[in-house]
């Protein structure tokens, strides 16, 4: 399951995305925003964060208007490795290496094609273990 939420500067990114898991079958929970009224990302990025951490979702998808801000509050939360980025290699790479649970994204900065595309990327890549495992391991100090 995905937890997916916006602020109100990701939010057609987060619907393009929705539609895309829907599509494909993949179970979600919308957390919001559902609309341009301007909100607070914190909120969304700790609710996002809290299912999965509980483990109740395996993965979060964060959107903002840059997805900088999400992912600065959503790695304040043990437990999260968020990831802002904007291209296919990044998105592959942080599953790969990082083991990432949230991916962040910025409807300022991609359209919805490429943020659909990311998440897809995110979504079906494996963390690759061995000696990433050590290193993400780290992380959690």
């Amino acid at each position: 399951m995905v937890a997916i939420g916006c602020d109100h500067g990701g939010l057609e990114i987060k619907n393009a995305i929705i539609e895309e898991l829907k599509k494909n079958g993949v179970e979600y929970i919308d957390l919001g925003t559902n609309t341009t009224d301007s909100v607070d990302y914190p909120v969304y990025a700790k609710a996002v964060c809290a299912e999965v951490v509980s483990g109740r979702c395996e993965k979060g998808i964060l959107c903002c208007g840059t997805g900088i801000g999400m992912s600065i509050a959503a790695n304040k939360v043990k437990g999260i490795r968020a990831a802002v980025l904007s291209d296919a290699f990044s998105a592959e790479m942080t599953r790969k290496h990082n083991n990432s649970n949230v991916l962040c994204l910025g409807g300022r900065v991609i359209d919805s094609a490429k943020a659909v595309e990311l998440a897809n990327i995110f979504l079906n890549t494996e963390f690759e273990g061995g000696r990433h495992e050590k290193r993400v391991a780290m992380l959690e100090g």
